[in-house]
């Protein structure tokens, strides 16, 4: 996976540590009530402040969060940093896709359809006339 693709995905987990630990997530040790989100994010908080050069804006994104959870802004500025960081770091980037949990997708129904990715039409439709 590439770095946007990565902190894309490990966003919403930071959000959820933050959320219930605020700016002391990075410190937090582990809380066997957390549950699976709130813990992943702070693993994944936790490997991102491990390098020493992550931290400035780090820090100021995660206090951002911290003060307003729902405010979008801040949320954005937080995934702008992480990818920042992605970039810069392959290593990382692959260290943290590996800790994300496989992506499984579910339909059900009459004419249901699960796609991670379309690059074409679907056509649920009973009759349907695709024209090119």
């Amino acid at each position: 996976m590439d770095a946007l693709t990565v902190a894309t995905a490990v966003a919403p987990y930071i959000t959820a540590a933050v959320t219930a630990y605020g700016s002391a997530v990075v410190t937090r040790t582990t809380d066997t009530a957390a549950d699976a989100t709130v813990s992943l994010g702070r693993r994944i908080v936790q490997r991102l402040w491990s390098r020493e050069e992550n931290r400035d804006g780090l820090e100021q994104a995660i206090e951002d969060v911290a003060e307003d959870p729902q405010d979008d802004d801040a949320q954005a500025a937080l995934r702008l940093q992480v990818r920042r960081i992605l970039r810069q770091d392959s290593e990382l980037t692959a260290e943290l896709a590996q800790l994300l949990p496989a992506r499984s997708f579910t339909a059900s129904g009459d004419g249901a359809v699960a796609v991670e990715t379309n690059n074409g039409v679907i056509s649920t439709g009973d009759g349907a006339t695709i024209q090119r």
